[in-house]
């Protein structure tokens, strides 16, 4: 059984998003996009012209590179500007140093040789590492990738260091706010069990949005209780770690192992496992397994179903379940009474499991 059926989870990354999106949904999950980012094309960057002129002006001694696509993008964007043969000679004259095994890659296939790598593949052991030589009047290119490196940047120069910081790929709100307005609602109103992070300013701008909204607090209750979210690495966490929000990270900061720890961590925290009448039901989500056959439930059905489940042979009331389904507001209580019938429709022979306690409400039938 895919081990992320029946469960909604919100993805916010711009970049790479359909690649993630395949690997959720390839494990059960129906996603759900709301990019908290767009990218600012590097063709029209000046910042990123800027900082390239600047590295050309006199002689680098030593280049930090972060990231392969950062690397990249910033090696063609130079080639558009007709600068990239003099930015390559002040590349190799440099030292290069690379954060990891993907960017050491990209640097080699630009031509270059990088001198030194760290294997935990961190920043702070890179920036340890030179922080054991005299850095006083060096000068330093840093290439950032999206969001400032304010540790990296700051214990260079705190050492003599100059540095230039290469702003690849800069991060800006998206234009149309409507979707991650939205997957605010989603995640306040538990419309979605997890939630994904690939980068800390994604993170900051969904809590930036959540407070222009008047509903930052909700977002944070939510997180820290029925919304798993999930970050590529403790650098993206870091944000929300900052407000009290625990969250689940790889061991490795890709997309792939990303996707693993939710498929790992998502089932063990909200799957629910319970016999009653005679049958065995797991409901994770909208779905529900019941006897080993999976059966999709309607949002409202599955509410139902996860509020009985909840403490199995305890009654709720009719009122109760309103509120449990997001109709709290209707006094109208048959809406209740369809959709429990709804459920024991779903639930086929196991819909018996399902009984009614007269003028008190519904339980779910355990020994």
């Amino acid at each position: 059984m895919p081990p992320l059926l029946g469960f909604t989870v919100g993805v916010t990354a711009a970049r790479r998003r359909d690649e993630l999106a395949n690997l959720l949904e390839r494990r059960g999950a129906r996603v759900v996009h709301a990019p908290a980012l767009r990218i600012v094309p590097l063709a029209d960057d000046s910042l990123l012209l800027a900082a390239t002129r600047e590295c050309l002006t006199r002689p680098l001694d030593a280049v930090i590179a972060t990231t392969a696509i950062g690397f990249r993008g910033w090696v063609e964007a130079a080639e558009g500007w007709g600068l990239g043969e003099r930015l390559r000679d002040r590349l190799d004259g440099a030292r290069l140093f690379t954060r990891g095994p993907k960017v050491t890659g990209a640097v080699r296939a630009a031509g270059l040789t990088e001198c030194w790598s760290p294997r935990s593949e961190s920043g702070a052991e890179l920036v340890a590492h030179l922080l054991t030589e005299n850095l006083a009047g060096l000068r330093i290119a840093v290439q950032l990738h999206g969001e400032p490196l304010p540790d990296m940047v700051e214990g260079l120069r705190a050492a003599g260091a100059e540095v230039v910081e290469i702003p690849v790929y800069r991060w800006e709100p998206p234009d149309d706010l409507r979707p991650v307005r939205r997957m605010v609602e989603l995640i306040v109103t538990g419309g979605v069990s997890a939630v994904t992070f690939t980068s800390a300013p994604a993170v900051v701008s969904l809590l930036r949005i959540a407070r222009e909204m008047g509903q930052f607090d909700e977002l944070l209750t939510a997180l820290r209780g029925e919304v798993l979210p999930a970050c590529v690495g403790p650098v993206c966490a870091a944000p929300l770690e900052r407000q009290g929000v625990a969250t689940v990270t790889p061991d490795r900061f890709r997309l792939g192992a990303l996707v693993r720890t939710l498929s790992d961590e998502l089932p063990r925290r909200r799957v629910r496992t319970v016999e009653a009448a005679g049958h065995v039901l797991r409901v994770q989500g909208g779905a529900v397994i019941v006897n080993g056959e999976p059966v999709m439930l309607a949002p409202r059905t599955a509410a139902v179903l996860d509020a009985l489940t909840e403490r199995p042979g305890r009654v709720l009331s009719r009122a109760e379940l309103l509120r449990r389904t997001g109709t709290a507001g209707l006094t109208d209580e048959h809406a209740v009474e369809m959709t429990v019938a709804r459920l024991r429709t779903a639930l086929g022979p196991a819909g018996c499991a399902v009984e009614t306690v007269i003028k008190r409400g519904y339980r779910l039938a355990v020994v």
